[in-house]
């Protein structure tokens, strides 16, 4: 099928880029890596009067400021796997953002993108999330943060205004005493997936008891989802036994009511939370036992 017909501009910076969101409202679209939105027109389930293009926008490479891992918007997929600063200091980004896909969507595809398409089995929203990530908008006012807790919508839908675009993602460092893990199941390589987890644990100084932990969910909503606290709260303070691991995962699992499709039932998906949930808590306990930093 052939997009509907549609006037192509080419921006250089984040301003000129909101200054044509600002003159063309709704009608237009931002056009980054093309991964989510050129199928959609192709489609026609977008039809924009303006597509803007904002490649030649020039952001730099992923920068630590702090204790804070700045990815610009416009870094590739294939750029976050590869960083070793993203492997070191936000090494579950990495992890996920290598099953984004095939090899072609990595090396066009970019972490903004993804975030701003909003799908609701993509690895990196489900990632952001359990990362605790800012998400950086350019709008006529100037930058905000918002928290990736409060980003995701509902199904392809973010906090962005018709006037804002993406401009960076902001996550905090890896730190000792913390460990992650991102599970999935696909049904086939390259595919999103039908449910995925990604958690991310802290240790008490002694490494023996746990402070925090925090699970996020794909494929469950309409938008990934945290775990609610109430199903998460009796591993705090525990010591991460298999026994405590697995009664977290099935309360978590207990608290969903995910929908069923062609792919699976919403039985089969609340049983792939309680499964994959179990996994991926014991993987990141086991990484924090270690300090965390897996390289």
């Amino acid at each position: 099928m052939v997009c509907v017909p549609f006037e192509y501009t080419a921006v250089s910076t984040y301003d000129d880029a909101v200054r044509a969101l600002v003159e063309h409202g709704e009608d237009a679209k931002v056009l980054a890596g093309g991964q989510s939105l050129g199928p959609m027109l192709a489609l026609r389930l977008a039809r924009p009067a303006v597509v803007i293009d904002i490649n030649d926008i020039d952001q730099g490479q992923p920068e630590v400021a702090g204790e804070v891992l700045r990815i610009p918007a416009l870094t590739r997929h294939r750029t976050v796997v590869d960083s070793p600063l993203v492997r070191q200091h936000a090494p579950m980004l990495s992890e996920c953002t290598s099953r984004v896909g095939n090899v072609r969507v990595r090396n066009r595809g970019t972490i903004g993108g993804s975030l701003a398409h909003a799908d609701p089995t993509a690895e990196i929203p489900c990632a952001a999330l359990a990362l605790g990530a800012d998400i950086v908008v350019r709008g006529p006012d100037g930058d905000r943060a918002v928290p990736a807790r409060d980003f995701f919508v509902t199904y392809l839908t973010t906090a962005l205004e018709p006037s804002e675009v993406v401009r960076e993602v902001r996550l905090p460092a890896l730190r000792p005493q913390q460990g992650w893990s991102f599970h999935e199941l696909v049904r086939r390589a390259s595919d999103f997936a039908v449910v995925a987890v990604a958690v991310v644990v802290e240790l008490e100084s002694d490494a023996a008891t746990v402070r925090s932990a925090e699970v996020a969910l794909a494929g469950v909503a309409d938008r990934p989802v945290p775990a609610g606290r109430e199903a998460v709260a009796p591993l705090i303070g525990s010591s991460g036994a298999p026994a405590e691991v697995a009664a977290a995962a099935a309360a978590i699992a207990g608290n969903t009511s995910p929908d069923g499709d062609v792919h699976a039932s919403g039985a089969y998906r609340r049983r792939l939370v309680d499964v994959l949930t179990r996994r991926a808590l014991t993987e990141a306990l086991g990484r924090a036992r270690t300090s965390g930093v897996v390289t």
